[in-house]
């Protein structure tokens, strides 16, 4: 199904935004599990990133596969993602739409006792106007979090590095990160959930923000330019992921 990405994506080490396929606007949502004790906002991202890589990479977007043509549909057109939050009730309910819910555990738990793990649920994507009702009736907005310091990248995990000359809610910065994964496991050739390794998230620094733009020009890290549709103006290089 990356194989798809990448060649949709001719350019796609160096972001390129493909352009509109016809047909109905596609995205994938994206459910943030959003109690009142929230989880950090560095934890929430990295399982976003992950759970919507996770969604290509299942079994059931394979060829026959109960979701192949859903998620064939979308890698044909550019790769919308809209993040929405959930809790209690909504969040159990959403776990009854097709996707994967991923979750990625926090040290010392959430500030306020909350929970051990951030959540987030990757739903199959489809027509946006279209969206199951348990799914259109969850807030898009609201998905604020303080900014956190995670410390340095664990060994063994590929960090995807966040633009930091621009401000995105947490919900834009899921939506991004989600398509750095696939971005980079399409260049990778990365086609197995038992293959996907550990992502991590970080803010660059304007110094390191530099040698990665630069990284990106050499064909040497993956960049993801945002089509402009909310936040950010058309083209603007979101994040990089390199390893």
């Amino acid at each position: 199904m990356l194989d798809a990405v990448a060649a949709r994506y001719p350019g796609v080490k160096a972001g390129v935004i493909p352009p509109e396929a016809d047909g109905p606007v596609r995205a994938m949502a994206m459910v943030l599990h959003l109690e009142r004790d929230a989880p950090p906002r560095t934890a929430v991202l990295e399982a976003a990133a992950a759970a919507a890589l996770a969604v290509c990479l299942d079994p059931r977007c394979a060829p026959g596969g109960e979701w192949h043509e859903a998620v064939a549909s979308w890698t044909a057109g550019r790769i919308r993602k809209i993040a929405r939050r959930a809790r209690g009730a909504h969040w159990a309910a959403v776990q009854e739409v097709p996707g994967v819910t991923w979750a990625v555990p926090i040290g010392g738990g959430a500030p306020g006792g909350g929970p051990a793990v951030a959540e987030v649920r990757a739903l199959v994507p489809g027509p946006v106007d279209e969206v199951p009702k348990v799914v259109s009736r969850l807030q898009i907005g609201g998905t604020d979090l303080p900014e956190d310091e995670p410390g340095p990248v664990p060994d063994g995990a590929v960090a995807i590095h966040l633009n930091p000359r621009i401000g995105m809610s947490v919900g834009k910065a899921a939506a991004q990160v989600g398509h750095a994964s696939m971005l980079w496991a399409a260049v990778r050739g990365v086609d197995s959930i038992d293959e996907m390794p550990r992502f991590a998230v970080r803010t660059a620094s304007p110094d390191r923000w530099a040698q990665l733009c630069a990284a990106v020009g050499r064909d040497e890290a993956v960049a993801v330019r945002d089509a402009g549709f909310t936040e950010v103006d058309p083209g603007t290089m979101t994040c990089v992921i390199d390893g």
